[in-house]
């Protein structure tokens, strides 16, 4: 809200209010702060929030997908995440194994970088298959990201309109 802190020249809306109605994707939740954490919570609990620099409460109907990397029972055994911040989002729990695990992705995911690629740059630059099995025998301690990033580079350092093994790091 304006005024409410003194960087605040003016009223902006926040996740929640952004995501009113709809979808708010939490990337990393287990990131949070404990205190974060019991906000969160009381969110999902409540149905309303806060707006900083408001005094009433904004009721919220949002639907919440959160997502982390790290192993949460560890973290619950730990104490560093809520349990019952666990049990409020696992409604439908999604767990994907990391891209090592599903090999037969690669050329997938490979192919849907380089579409998206393709269309920003307009330009229609293909894979060769030997650099599409040599990605296939990665082992991508990156996971997905890292696929991304490998294709993202292979099509800026490809000569012509097809990447090769030598395109690749």
């Amino acid at each position: 809200k304006k005024g409410a802190f003194s960087e605040a020249k003016k009223d902006k809306p926040g996740r929640f209010a952004l995501a009113e109605g709809g979808t708010l994707f939490l990337d990393e939740v287990a990131e949070l702060s404990t205190a974060l954490q019991v906000k969160l919570l009381r969110v999902l609990q409540q149905k309303e929030y806060e707006p900083l620099g408001v005094t009433r409460p904004r009721k919220s109907n949002v639907r919440i997908i959160a997502a982390t990397n790290q192993d949460v029972s560890q973290l619950l055994a730990r104490g560093t995440f809520r349990e019952d911040l666990y049990y409020r989002l696992s409604v439908i729990p999604i767990e994907l194994p990391p891209l090592r695990e599903r090999i037969s992705d690669v050329p997938l995911l490979t192919r849907f970088f380089l579409n998206r690629i393709n269309e920003k740059e307009n330009r229609q630059v293909e894979i060769e298959n030997s650099a599409l099995q040599a990605l296939a025998a990665h082992d991508w301690p990156g996971n997905v990201r890292e696929l991304e990033n490998t294709i993202s580079r292979a099509f800026a350092l490809c000569e012509g309109d097809r990447i090769t093994l030598a395109d690749l790091p």
